[in-house]
């Protein structure tokens, strides 16, 4: 069985802490969606995780489509594109993590009536069908028993948790994502120390935790992700089906633009100015406040904070519109602030941050490895 939640035994708040790995081992993390790829790898000095390089390569071009465009190349140019990337970004690393988009999984809290170890790993393949809408030989499972004291924190209000059960995270992985994502990693000639469901790699950089619920607004290309996580368990996890890309159609077309010189607009002068591309925001952010709202009201607990990454996430003016919408702290997320960098790019570093979220949460685990 691949270990998809190992490392998170531990609390999420030291993840960024002492690390493991001897001084001079550098690690990556490699984040492949569906517009782009993206790279990390760092190092640990002293305690410290250090970012020694990072970079980003635009899919569409691999798959005769626009910068900005969601596509799905064929293998062999995917891994293209990861090598041309490697290379000019001078990534030297050879192991490390690689993400899995929550669309190619799925993630559920299961209550099992046993506190054995032994009894879960005989219950949970079989407990796992009622939640799997696939057969349970189509997909690679992994689970984490969560500590009795956050499963207490977890339950809704006013419920009541069984004596004697165990509460467990249950991933499953379907295995023609798991094998496609392999197979690209392994063109590249790389060996990954594992793979990571997105939200996981994202609650471990995105911001600093607490023991109370954040929200996560993930602004793809394609789609938007919400999740809902405390205690670094997703609670709660939405797929909104509009994206940064729909920002660029709607400006394309209200405006008489090609979608590169619409792309290029949007990230010149983000969204203010564009009612067409304020549409597409309105819509995932009332989404977003639906979730938010209905995750208030069930399980009687106040979201903390909302916080934004993705690609979309850089875009200018994005926080004040996201603002208007929830009753709780809004921020950008920046990643990088768990690295250390040099004082020259930390400007650089906070513009491009979002969008590097996943990335960054794996080479920080790669480094406790």
């Amino acid at each position: 069985m691949a270990s998809f939640l190992s490392g998170f035994s531990q609390s999420l708040s030291n993840l960024a802490g002492a690390f493991a790995k001897k001084d001079g081992e550098s690690v990556f993390g490699i984040d492949i969606g569906t517009s782009s790829i993206k790279v990390v790898q760092l190092v640990e000095k002293k305690g410290v995780a250090v970012l020694e390089t990072y970079g980003e390569i635009s899919l569409g071009p691999y798959a005769e489509a626009e910068v900005g465009q969601s596509v799905n190349p064929p293998l062999e140019k995917a891994s293209e594109a990861l090598v041309d990337l490697l290379r000019e970004a001078n990534v030297t690393a050879k192991t490390g993590g690689v993400s899995i988009p929550l669309s190619s999984s799925l993630i559920s809290v299961i209550s099992l009536p046993t506190r054995n170890e032994e009894d879960l790993a005989t219950m949970i393949p079989i407990e796992a069908r009622k939640y799997i809408p696939v057969p349970v030989s189509e997909v690679t499972l992994d689970w984490f028993v969560i500590p009795e004291a956050e499963a207490e924190f977890l339950s809704a209000a006013g419920s009541e948790r069984a004596k004697n059960a165990t509460d467990v995270l249950l991933v499953a992985i379907h295995n023609a994502a798991l094998e496609r994502y392999q197979s690209i990693v392994s063109g590249a000639k790389l060996s990954p120390r594992f793979f990571e469901i997105e939200p996981f790699s994202i609650s471990r950089s995105a911001y600093e935790h607490s023991t109370a619920p954040v929200m996560i607004v993930d602004l793809g290309a394609s789609s938007t992700r919400v999740y809902i996580i405390e205690f670094g368990i997703v609670d709660v996890s939405h797929t909104i089906s509009r994206g940064s890309q729909d920002i660029t159609r709607s400006l394309a077309q209200s405006k008489n633009l090609t979608f590169l010189e619409a792309e290029k607009q949007k990230r010149r002068t983000g969204v203010s100015e564009t009612e067409a591309g304020l549409s597409t925001l309105e819509y995932v952010f009332s989404e977003a406040k639906r979730i938010f709202l209905t995750y208030q009201r069930k399980e009687g607990k106040a979201v903390s904070e909302m916080v934004l990454v993705g690609g979309g996430a850089s875009l200018k003016g994005i926080e004040d519109i996201a603002k208007k919408y929830f009753d709780a702290p809004v921020s950008i997320s920046n990643p990088f602030d768990k690295t250390s960098a040099p004082a020259f790019v930390i400007d650089v570093l906070k513009d491009a941050g979002p969008s590097f979220a996943p990335a960054v949460g794996l080479a920080l685990r790669a480094l406790k490895q």
